[in-house]
């Protein structure tokens, strides 16, 4: 089955092709880079996402994060570490977001 992508990621991919061919290889490098597995950086880039409340972003990994092995406690887990620092409402914005891609019915 064929992954829908965003259709603003494929109108950058299609209308800035040199750019959109260095940010991927950035990603690719950067994940190569140490040794940390992929689950891992995901669930991390994961938390990165929800600290920048980027929705699409937390869709995003939380994706990757689930096609990497992690399980959805993981998943949860990785957002609600953050209440501390980036407090309760952006880690509930957070989890609605990875609901959506677990498909959670609340």
């Amino acid at each position: 089955m064929a992954k829908k992508l965003p259709k603003q990621y494929e109108s950058i991919k299609k209308r800035f092709s040199a750019y959109f061919q260095a940010v991927d290889n950035l990603g690719k490098v950067t994940r190569r880079a140490g040794p940390i597995d992929k689950k891992t950086s995901q669930l991390i880039q994961l938390a990165a996402a929800a600290a920048f409340r980027s929705e699409g972003a937390v869709h995003s990994h939380a994706k990757r994060a689930l096609e990497a092995g992690a399980k959805p406690a993981e998943i949860y887990h990785a957002i609600i570490l953050l209440t501390s620092t980036i407090g309760f409402p952006n880690v509930s914005a957070a989890l609605s977001w990875a609901d959506d891609v677990m498909k959670v019915d609340n």
